[in-house]
């Protein structure tokens, strides 16, 4: 009894580290599963965030002028085109967007008939700074419409002022001054990529009236300045900067 008690024994333990040593084939051990790793996304604070650029074409446009006491009032006037370009960073959030822009200007021709044809000249150019708010009308293939307007102020200067009729008669008649501005606007972006889209819209943009320098015989200002604008621009969200949280 005592031989086969000991075989039994013996047999068990062999049988125990068999299933032991099977178990720990690599093929019958348990596969953990792969760890979690977060998907990139942006940070909160830049959520929504977008910077903007636009360039653009405006055609200029004057309402009349005033001219010292005395001088004969000129006619047939007209402000040309110019080219023009900005930049701002916005926010968006829904249907609703806001940004903050800067927009220059190359001078525009202003030309007047007093005596003779375009015997009055200068040219105008403009700084304008605008708060502006959009609202974007929704999107069908990749279009989204939008309308939107803008306040703020623009830095309005008068330069190579030139009359033989009207003042200023010395000096170029160089003159800068601030004025309030409004916008009004509407276009359609189109996204080309999923942070960015291009934009296309119409301006019209008010800058008021600018005079020019005076001298002894007085000075000449021009009424309601303002601008009709073709642009196009690009929007980038911030979106694209991905972080780990």
């Amino acid at each position: 009894m005592g031989l086969v008690r000991t075989s039994a024994i013996g047999l068990a333990s062999l049988a125990g580290l068999a299933s032991a040593q099977a178990a720990d084939m690599p093929g019958n051990r348990p596969v953990a599963p792969p760890a979690y790793v977060r998907p990139l996304e942006p940070p909160a604070l830049l959520s929504g965030w977008y910077l903007r650029g636009d360039i653009g074409y405006r055609w200029g446009h004057v309402s009349g002028s005033n001219v010292a006491p005395g001088f004969a009032a000129p006619g047939s006037e007209k402000l040309g085109g110019s080219f023009a370009g900005g930049v701002g960073l916005g926010v968006k959030t829904g249907w609703l967007r806001t940004d903050g822009t800067i927009d220059f200007g190359s001078p525009m021709k202003y030309e007047a008939t007093t005596l003779t044809p375009n015997d009055t000249t200068a040219k105008v150019s403009a700084i304008t700074a605008l708060f502006n708010g959009y609202l974007d009308l929704g999107t069908w293939y990749r279009a989204t419409p939008y309308i939107g307007g803008g306040l703020g102020a623009t830095r309005l200067r008068v330069s190579e002022y030139q009359s033989t009729v009207a003042p200023p008669f010395s000096g170029d008649g160089a003159h800068s001054q601030w004025n309030f501005a409004w916008a009004a606007m509407a276009g359609v972006a189109y996204r080309i990529a999923p942070n960015m889209q291009v934009d296309v819209g119409y301006r019209y943009l008010a800058l008021g009236d600018v005079s020019t320098a005076s001298d002894a015989a007085g000075q000449m200002t021009l009424k309601n300045i303002a601008n009709h604008e073709v642009r196009v621009g690009l929007r980038w969200n911030f979106d694209d900067l991905p972080t780990l949280r």
